[in-house]
């Protein structure tokens, strides 16, 4: 009887009506969230947010609709109801046509979502190249954790391979390094760096050999296309790099011309000792690029150095080394012009040795900007580069720079613009773009540029630009003009 007599009561407070409702509602709420915000970019903590709202107000309607009653005078306490008048009371529907129009609602957005979201993927993955691709980090499975060196060199050269290809796309390294080897969300990265496809990587190495696992990933459907591993000496290690590439543009079909075969076949030196000293270098070189301290960029010499007293016609190791130098000498501590002048002849002695290195063509290109402030000269070096390697950005940011020296404003925006589809995340070109907005007094551009440049690098290279946007208009007209950093 008690039992009975409780769920009476539960009909008669309308507690049945309202768990109804307010079911119907929450699920029509909780359909919109899941299936429209999204498509207007609303962050995913804001619908797990209302969904948790919903869920934690359902009691709290129950607990409601137990206690109080509306009437025509308003609403009231339930102990304070004349349950004789309450029952007398017309019956009211309109809890029916909320259910029934939100059920309808529900059901709509329901199959709006299901038969509509294959089409919204669909339009997303053909905004995509579809020879598109990141290469990400190479995981370091080795027991010697000291050669991450190692693993990271092995990842660039297979994307330095694969950006001679101009029938890819590939995206620059500075913009796959804060991914890991394996991302769990693979379709955000596609999304993020602007490609259909990502490499993923391990390499194992133990004294003189080394084992390295490839495996190429559509991201938009995270789905594989080809993996591999390779079991092979150190001294195979050239081949395996240019296999790698090569697989990687036949099964995303790209075209070779016969030098860009030429160039992913190309071994850069026969000495694997010589290499593994440049690998070295490499790797200290990325750290002094990203740290602007002079011993950093002093001790990738060193490396580079060493590989070239073991091979002497190591022309990539060369021109590295000339770049590095040129890099200290603009970025850090100014070299004297003995310093510079011995940079440009190790650049010139590189594409002596190599033409079609495109490294070469960008180290005698700094050599003439950093060194001379030779426009025209360098802009042919940089050209010559984008040529060598289509994917280039760092060259394509170069002759941007050269431009807006130049005072060809219009033409270096775009150029980096150009050099930032390749390198999304580089925060150096991210800032020129910015400071470029703030010399065509761009003001509103040019604070959305400074605010969108990664803050994971040091602030000299990217808060000018949104700094200088942020002055007063009064300010902004007294300082004038504002000193190039590039």
């Amino acid at each position: 009887m008690k039992n009975s007599s409780f769920f009476a009561e539960l009909k008669r407070r309308n507690v049945y009506k309202v768990a109804v409702a307010y079911a119907v509602v929450g699920w029509v709420i909780a359909q919109i969230t899941t299936q429209i915000f999204p498509f207007l970019e609303i962050p995913n903590w804001i619908v797990r947010l209302v969904i948790v709202l919903i869920a934690i107000g359902f009691p709290i309607a129950l607990i409601i609709a137990w206690a109080f009653e509306a009437t025509p005078e308003g609403i009231k306490r339930m102990e304070d109801v004349d349950p004789s008048v309450a029952d007398r009371a017309p019956k009211k529907h309109a809890w029916v046509y909320v259910v029934i129009i939100g059920a309808a609602i529900s059901v709509a957005l329901f199959f709006l979502g299901r038969y509509t979201a294959g089409n919204i993927v669909g339009a997303a993955r053909s905004q995509l190249p579809a020879k598109s691709i990141a290469v990400l980090s190479f995981e370091n499975l080795s027991e010697d954790k000291g050669a991450t060196y190692f693993a990271d060199g092995i990842q660039d050269q297979i994307l330095t391979k694969l950006a001679s290809i101009g029938d890819l796309k590939v995206i620059s390294r500075t913009s796959t390094a804060k991914y890991k080897s394996k991302p769990e969300d693979l379709k955000t990265v596609s999304q993020q760096l602007g490609v259909a496809n990502v490499l993923e990587g391990t390499v194992q190495k133990a004294a003189d050999k080394v084992r390295i696992n490839v495996q190429l990933i559509d991201a938009r459907a995270d789905s594989h296309l080809w993996a591999k591993t390779y079991d092979r000496d150190m001294a195979d290690i050239f081949a395996v790099q240019s296999e790698v590439a090569q697989e990687v543009a036949d099964s995303l079909k790209a075209k070779l011309s016969p030098a860009e075969a030429n160039t992913v076949s190309r071994n850069p030196t026969n000495d694997t000792q010589a290499y593994d000293l440049f690998l070295k270098g490499e790797f200290e070189q990325r750290v002094a690029n990203s740290n602007f301290r002079p011993e950093s960029f002093d001790q990738a010499a060193v490396w580079y150095k060493e590989a070239i007293a073991r091979d002497p016609n190591f022309a990539l190791a060369i021109a590295q080394l000339a770049i590095c130098r040129l890099r200290r000498h603009w970025i850090t501590d100014p070299l004297s012009d003995a310093e510079v002048s011995e940079a440009g002849r190790l650049a010139k002695q590189a594409l002596t040795l190599a033409p079609d290195l495109a490294e070469a063509h960008i180290a005698l290109g700094l050599f003439h900007y950093y060194g001379f402030r030779e426009y025209q000269q360098a802009i042919s070096e940089f050209q010559g580069a984008i040529e060598l390697q289509p994917n280039n950005a760092l060259a394509i940011g170069f002759v941007a720079f050269v431009h807006r020296r130049q005072g060809k404003w219009d033409r270096a925006l775009d150029e980096l613009k150009r050099s930032i589809d390749f390198n999304p995340r580089d925060p150096y070109m991210l800032a020129g773009v910015g400071e470029t907005y703030v010399f065509l007094r761009m003001w509103k551009e040019a604070r959305g540029q400074g605010a969108a440049c990664p803050h994971d690098r040091p602030a000299r290279i990217h808060q000018h630009a949104y700094v200088v946007a942020e002055f007063s208009e009064p300010d902004r007209e007294r300082t004038g003009t504002v000193a190039i950093t590039c």
